[in-house]
């Protein structure tokens, strides 16, 4: 329904321009040793005409997002926009400000909070909200504060936080150095945004635990003079969210509930699945709860929505559009057809198919429908042919010889590409790609076909997959400054820190090996014990008297040292030392340059 998008209609435009206060100028952010962390400038191509490289829709959106700089959402409130991928909103208080998401790098915040103050005063900081658990919307702290001041953050922030940059955080940077484009040229050809955002910054990634919880539904607070209430929104766009209300303001927050594209059921740099049902049962609690009490609605991330008719139109759309998505998924299943065909089938009803907030810039009909049916039926389609596949390699030889030979291969991908099927094409390239990954004829052909297809994707991220493999294949991995988990070492656990190491273990190698060492810690007053057997690492708190391999007194900091290298220095210990080497010796290390578009 493309043809029905009403490109005149600058409403969205009018809204992202309302309140503009001041931008910054030059609109770049580097680090201490002038590293840039972030450049807004590179996206000044964006004011043009589309051209024949990009989607015109995500084109428009790229134009939305471009925006930068301070804007007064209501009496009191403002925000930063375009100076992350996230906007950090400020409401100003008795004493101070109390500053929402605070991006994701601590340069960004900076600058934002700098802005901020070059306009409005130099106001103390005198809380931070966190309104969920993703790095985009804590980040920033200590760019803004030095933790001493009140945080807030829904409850299970903590757990939430590294459970989704930490342990799994290699493989998720690695993949969202495809997601965001991180590595691609910006320009008309290249990244132009990804519809939530038009890039993540690439600074230091800082975290400061929170100092009250937000445990349930219509909790108040004040903070700073300032009366807020808190809807807790669980399993919704992230583990740990919270939706809050300023009534004296009469502005509603909706974190990233309800943004201006549809969101991800499953994002595709990874993550647990979401919940769409649930999503679309917390829209509308919001709905009911907040209606009538506010005339203004922010997110952290896109534009407000003024106006109170039009905030319940734009949340009961984001409302439908998920619980959309859920049901008919469902509905499709339930009669036997798998995830790929459901996403072929289904259709956005017209109401949602042209509001922009509802396209699939970010998320994706077709992605989000079969990340719905992964949370209800898993990877597997109960076909008993797809039960005990081939790895992909092991798979392409194999096709590769039915059809004869790479050559032949080509020969009829060209066919496809020619007729226009360029999916089928990249499916066929794949296979020669994974059979023989040094055939360059292979390789260029492919790079080109995925050239094609994310030049016409709608959706950024898709744009984003596409274009990056295409500039693998044809030079190789490259390496990118994005970090997910790293610079949050500090505030982890240490049944936390001992989760990353149990994940790091090679199984194979430590299968002979038993090894048990008790851990005191001193500065947390909490005593631990953990056992390597069966390739295994398992921990206990407060264990029971035993006879250990080693016995280490030592706090949470020495214990980060050690783990940096530092080894034994300066703790006390008692039995055998080489036990914590043969205990490290058998962690590996992660691979963040792994390969995604060859094997």
């Amino acid at each position: 329904m493309d043809d029905a998008l009403d490109f005149g209609d600058r409403t969205d435009f009018d809204n992202a321009d309302k309140g503009f206060v001041a931008a910054l100028k030059p609109g770049v952010v580097t680090t201490s040793d002038g590293r840039i962390v972030w450049d807004a400038e590179a996206y000044a191509f964006l004011a043009d005409d589309c051209p024949d490289t990009a989607n015109p829709s995500l084109w428009r959106q790229g134009q939305l997002c471009a925006r930068q700089g301070l804007y007064e959402v209501a009496e009191g409130i403002y925000q930063v926009r375009g100076l992350d991928i996230s906007n950090m909103t400020v409401v100003e208080g008795d004493t101070g400000v109390i500053v929402i998401d605070p991006l994701l790098s601590t340069e960004t915040a900076a600058a934002a909070i700098g802005l901020y103050r070059a306009h409005r005063g130099d106001r103390p900081v005198a809380a931070v909200i966190y309104s969920h658990s993703h790095a985009d919307h804590f980040g920033g702290a200590a760019g803004v504060t030095d933790g001493s001041v009140p945080i807030l953050a829904p409850v299970g922030f903590m757990e939430h936080a590294v459970a989704e940059n930490v342990y799994a955080g290699t493989a998720m940077t690695r993949r969202a150095m495809f997601m965001y484009g991180a590595t691609l040229p910006t320009g008309p050809a290249g990244q132009i945004g990804f519809g939530l955002g038009l890039a993540s910054s690439a600074g230091t990634v800082s975290l400061f635990a929170p100092t009250v919880h937000i445990t349930h539904t219509g909790q108040e607070e004040t903070v700073d003079g300032v009366r807020i209430v808190f809807q807790l929104t669980p399993g919704t766009e992230a583990p740990s969210e919270m939706n809050f209300l300023f009534p004296d303001r009469r502005t509603l927050c909706m974190a990233e509930n309800a943004t201006h594209n549809m969101h991800n059921v499953l994002t595709l740099r990874g993550a647990l699945v979401r919940d769409a049902r649930i999503w679309s049962r917390y829209l509308t609690e919001a709905i009911t709860m907040f209606a009538g009490q506010a005339d203004v609605l922010f997110a952290s991330h896109h534009w407000p929505t003024w106006g109170h008719d039009n905030m319940m139109r734009f949340l009961s759309e984001q409302r439908d559009l998920y619980a959309y998505l859920h049901d008919q998924t469902l509905r499709l299943l339930n009669q036997g057809y798998t995830g790929a065909e459901i996403a072929e089938l289904i259709q956005l009803p017209p109401g949602l198919d042209t509001a922009w907030h509802a396209r699939g810039y970010y998320g994706s009909v077709s992605h989000n429908v079969k990340a719905v049916y992964q949370r209800y039926l898993g990877w597997f389609d109960g076909n008993p042919a797809n039960l005990w596949q081939h790895p992909p390699a092991e798979t392409a030889k194999r096709y590769v010889d039915c059809f004869g030979g790479v050559d032949a291969v080509l020969a009829k991908a060209r066919d496809y590409v020619a007729g226009g099927d360029l999916r089928f094409a990249a499916q066929l390239l794949q296979h020669a790609v994974f059979a023989d990954p040094d055939h360059g004829d292979a390789k260029e052909l492919l790079a080109q076909v995925y050239e094609r297809l994310g030049h016409g994707a709608e959706n950024g991220v898709w744009r984003n997959f596409y274009l990056t493999g295409a500039q693998e294949l044809r030079h190789g991995t490259k390496m990118t400054t994005i970090d997910l988990g790293s610079g949050m070492a500090a505030v982890l656990s240490v049944e936390q820190i001992f989760d990353t190491l149990a994940i790091r273990v090679d199984g194979p190698n430590a299968w002979h090996d038993t090894i048990t060492i008790d851990w005191t810690f001193t500065d947390l007053g909490e005593s631990y014990r953990t056992t390597l057997r069966n390739g295994v690492l398992i921990q206990q708190q407060n264990p029971p008297a035993g006879q250990p391999d080693l016995s280490l007194t030592l706090t949470k900091r020495d214990l980060l040292g050690m783990l940096a290298g530092k080894g034994l220095s300066g703790i006390a210990y008692d039995g055998a030392p080489d036990a914590l080497k043969r205990l490290l010796g058998h962690l590996d290390a992660p691979d963040p340059r792994f390969a995604i578009v060859t094997p």
